[in-house]
């Protein structure tokens, strides 16, 4: 569970760094697909939705790029909900 934010971490800060986190994975393919999304989403989510990003952001890029690819289904300790978000949002980028 990912719990780096400090109690007096603000909004606009804890959004900048999960920015930099996103754009830094260490894959370029992740890199590609969670920082267009979190550029795009980032800013409007609430907290709670702030801590579901950065626990899948602590899953290992080979594992969350099978989930995304849907080479494997996502399994049951992962919040499939926003994988299939992250599906969604690179469907309809790669659209445009």
């Amino acid at each position: 569970m990912a719990d780096s934010n400090t109690p007096n971490e603000d909004h606009k800060t804890r959004c900048k760094r999960i920015r930099y986190r996103a754009w830094h994975r260490g894959t370029q393919e992740m890199d590609m697909v969670l920082g267009h999304f979190v550029d795009a989403k980032v800013d409007e989510m609430a907290i709670a939705d702030l801590d579901r990003l950065e626990n899948l952001m602590d899953e290992q890029d080979t594992d969350l790029l099978k989930w995304v690819m849907g080479q494997e289904p996502t399994p049951q300790d992962v919040d499939a909900e926003l994988v299939q978000q992250l599906i969604e949002f690179q469907m309809n980028r790669t659209k445009s």
